[in-house]
């Protein structure tokens, strides 16, 4: 129950932040919004861990992760995915960044030699496929020029770097490095050094933003951060990266949900067969061949037993 609450909360945070995103986007730089972002969620994780007295003290090899974590998972990520979306659409931009569950799977089976259920390929190819049909016709839209390129590249560098993080993350759970302690030094290295970058950039570290732009800021340092990269990561430590990424899948899920309440996003046929397919990869993704097989034959000897009973 633990892991669906966790599962749950992650989609749904995760999954409105691309909206909130939309109240950052013009008024500030990018790297800008990004400092303030992780330099409040920053704050916030070491009042949380000073307050429970967790302890905080690791080698430097450690340290080296966490800085590793910063820059995967907390800054370059997202700085390349926003410089993608330059020359992208939201829409391939999310189909892009689903990539992430692929490129989790490749990467646990590389990094810690663990073999992948072959129901979690199926899943999430099929979950994939969802995607792309739920913008297809974005899709047939989208013009293969270099601008388009160079943004699906950058795209995909950045989901790919976003995956090593995940993978960094599995590393300091199997060192008994707890999720909130991690996170909080990865944080904390993430606001110095996109103030570093910040400063070489020369960009302005400008206030003036209308009220929208620091309301949706709280929301997304403090439960697109802070609640939902713990909620996240401990789903990593708990079913393991292939599974978990699958939330990844479920977030435009959400975000179409959400434009079409607060956006007056028309549904197409398109829309409910990408929807059917992510569920579905998600429930393959998610449930343990021996339940399959178990429904399978209950499935089975229920029509066969209803075959026998004489009319």
């Amino acid at each position: 129950m633990k892991s669906i609450a966790l599962y749950t909360l992650t989609v749904l945070i995760w999954g409105s932040t691309w909206l909130a995103i939309e109240f950052q986007l013009g008024d500030i730089a990018v790297e800008v919004s990004l400092f303030y972002r992780f330099s409040l969620a920053a704050i916030l994780m070491w009042i949380w861990v000073t307050v429970k007295k967790l302890p905080m003290q690791y080698s430097r090899r450690d340290h080296g992760f966490f800085v590793l974590l910063a820059l995967c998972n907390f800054g370059l990520n997202y700085l390349v995915l926003y410089w993608a979306q330059n020359y992208l659409t939201s829409a391939m931009a999310s189909i892009a960044f689903s990539m992430l569950l692929l490129m989790n799977i490749v990467n646990t089976r590389l990094f810690f030699a663990k073999p992948i259920a072959k129901r979690i390929y199926s899943g999430a190819l099929i979950g994939v496929v969802g995607i792309v049909s739920l913008f297809w016709p974005q899709l047939q839209q989208f013009d293969l020029s270099n601008g388009a390129l160079v943004g699906l590249l950058l795209a995909l560098v950045g989901t790919f770097v976003a995956s090593l993080g995940n993978m960094v993350s599995v590393r300091n759970s199997q060192q008994q490095i707890g999720v909130m302690q991690g996170n909080a030094w990865g944080m904390l290295y993430s606001a110095v050094g996109l103030l570093f970058y910040v400063l070489i950039t020369d960009a302005s570290l400008s206030l003036s933003a209308p009220a929208s732009y620091w309301y949706s800021l709280v929301y997304l340092s403090v439960f697109g951060t802070v609640i939902a990269f713990a909620c996240y990561f401990a789903l990593l430590k708990n079913i393991g990266p292939e599974r978990a990424s699958y939330v990844i899948v479920l977030f435009p899920l959400v975000a179409v949900t959400l434009s079409t309440l607060f956006e007056g996003f028309s549904w197409q046929a398109n829309t409910f067969i990408g929807f059917s397919l992510v569920l579905l990869g998600n429930a393959i993704v998610l449930t343990p061949t021996k339940r399959i097989k178990a429904f399978i034959e209950s499935h089975k000897a229920s029509l066969a037993s209803k075959r026998s009973i004489p009319s």
